[in-house]
């Protein structure tokens, strides 16, 4: 399990609501893209379109995409239940 994000500075930096990029790290396998979906549509829908980009040995991949939010505490509710995934290593 990736450690839980709190006390981040996002509202510093950011003006909500806004589009914001994640980036999920895990193992390769077809569920995890599908994992992401499933989270980022429980806390944050949306019409998403991921991409998805294998390492070079191909044990693990990357699921990039943009979601929008609403405050620096969604941001961190995004990062917590994404992290909470099996398959995921990082949430960037």
């Amino acid at each position: 399990m990736v450690k839980l994000v709190q006390n981040t500075k996002f509202d510093e930096y950011l003006e909500f609501p806004c589009r914001f990029s994640f980036r999920v790290m895990g193992l390769a396998n077809k569920q995890l893209t599908e994992q992401v979906i499933v989270v980022m549509q429980r806390v944050a829908p949306g019409d998403y379109t991921p991409t998805v980009k294998p390492s070079t040995k191909g044990n693990y991949e990357s699921v990039h995409l943009v979601a929008n939010v609403t405050s620096k505490e969604h941001i961190e509710q995004i990062y917590n239940e994404l992290g909470k995934l099996e398959d995921v290593r990082h949430v960037l």
